[in-house]
């Protein structure tokens, strides 16, 4: 093991001294870190994300003591398993989400749970910090009360920072305020002490989600269907049309004949895959002969 990925694995590339004077990022350097990321993650950075992708990564350099962005390219090139590619990753990852975001696919999903016969199990393919997988088990302990505990959430994100984070189960209580309150009462714990001002998703719904790290571009996925439904939604927006039709191809086997998939508000699959077709309301299921293929 080299000095440098002894160091990496350490957490320290340097002095980890804070740098104050301005960092270095030239054309060259911008380009280079928009197709690292599309070839680590099939991120897609467009051209005005330059001041984004300098606020984030300027961290990584400053905690390693470098001054210039070709130098932090550089090693990160030079050490292809370094755990750095992992904060690099996490850096340039978007987490934008709420508890039971875009509402009108979960009374949607809850009657389809309540057709289902035996265990459910639903993917959560862009998870985040936790509050999209764990509205899925809320929803699915309303939609199949008892038969809920036989279910599972396989909540899986690129993210490893933002999954940390969700394992917790631990929010601001502004963040939790926007649920009404019977669900407040019946899915969270309000802390008190040092905790207060927090609140914990209670342990019967936590139970319910299984979180694992993963990447959609990954060869293999750590992940065994069929699922009820797979909710991918404002991830392949981050995509361009090849990596999301691949996506999508690799999803059809996962699914049952019945199950949905549940894009976001500003994405359309329908002229980008022929395995799947459009039931309405960003809600696809699977084409005809894709389940007949099966």
């Amino acid at each position: 093991m080299s000095e440098f990925s002894a160091k990496a694995d350490a957490g320290a590339w340097g002095s980890g001294s804070h740098i104050e004077r301005d960092l270095i990022l030239t054309d060259a350097d911008f380009r280079r870190i928009r197709e690292l990321i599309y070839q680590r993650a099939g991120i897609v950075l467009a051209e005005h994300k330059r001041e984004m992708v300098y606020s984030r990564l300027a961290k990584r350099l400053r905690h390693h003591g470098l001054t210039r962005f070709s130098d932090y390219l550089s090693r990160l090139e030079q050490h292809p398993e370094s755990r750095e590619w992992e904060a690099f990753t996490n850096a340039l990852t978007t987490n934008l989400t709420a508890f039971f975001r875009e509402a009108h696919h979960f009374p949607l999903l809850a009657d389809h749970l309540k057709q289902a016969s035996g265990p459910v199990k639903i993917w959560c393919a862009a998870s985040s910090t936790g509050e999209e997988p764990y509205s899925l088990a809320m929803t699915l302990q309303e939609a199949l009360g008892a038969r809920a505990s036989q279910s599972k959430v396989v909540a899986t994100d690129i993210d490893t920072d933002a999954l940390q984070k969700a394992r917790t189960g631990v929010y601001p209580l502004e963040q939790v305020r926007k649920l009404d309150e019977a669900r407040i009462k019946q899915f969270f714990q309000k802390g008190t002490g040092q905790r207060a001002g927090f609140a914990r998703v209670r342990a019967e719904v936590a139970s319910l989600v299984e979180f694992m790290p993963l990447n959609l571009l990954a060869p293999g996925w750590p992940i065994e269907g069929p699922f009820d439904a797979i909710f991918c939604r404002n991830i392949m927006i981050y995509f361009d049309k090849k990596t999301q039709a691949e996506i999508l191809r690799r999803f059809a086997p996962l699914l049952k004949p019945n199950g949905l998939l549940f894009a976001g508000h500003s994405e359309n699959f329908s002229y980008i895959s022929p395995e799947f077709k459009l039931r309405g309301q960003t809600v696809y299921t699977l084409a005809a002969h894709s389940s007949a293929a099966r």
